[in-house]
């Protein structure tokens, strides 16, 4: 059995591969860092259901509590962030100087029994925990017909 390296698609390993480069893959890697202040951003995200609620926990380390927007609507709910950090330093030379700045976005269907009214959200520790409480659906029974004889 031989073991060949594994390289990302669209890299180019040697001068022959000229025609399995994908241009599109430079855009992939921009798109998807992590916290590095980087466009594309996006969050782990945990969805639990407990007896009671749905727990939906992201992770966003760094991110004021201020900069969260949650919205339940038309069945769905939307987390996102705008965030955006300068550090001003008067009176000082910089060889480097580095902002961070960024948004993400997320979405996620709402089951029918959530009571949206009661939905609430906490931030500790870079962790955001969105609660979702249950509520009880009227179940409908079937209607049966009855031929009368």
């Amino acid at each position: 059995m031989t073991l060949i390296k594994w390289s990302k698609p669209g890299v180019i390993r040697n001068g022959n591969d000229v025609f399995s480069w994908n241009p599109f893959s430079v855009m992939d890697d921009y798109l998807t860092h992590d916290m590095s202040g980087r466009a594309g951003f996006v969050p782990a995200v945990n969805v639990s259901e407990k007896e009671n609620a749905f727990l939906v926990e992201v992770s966003a380390p760094g991110i004021s509590k201020e900069n969260f927007k949650i919205a339940a609507e038309d069945g769905m709910l939307t987390i996102s962030s705008e965030y955006k950090e300068e550090k001003k330093e008067e009176n000082t030379k910089f060889s480097r100087r580095e902002f961070r700045y960024g948004s993400f976005s997320r979405s996620f269907t709402l089951p029918e029994n959530i009571n949206t009214e009661a939905i609430s959200a906490k931030y500790e520790n870079g962790i955001l925990s969105v609660d979702l409480p249950k509520k009880e659906i009227e179940v409908k029974k079937a209607t049966k017909e009855i031929k009368v004889s």
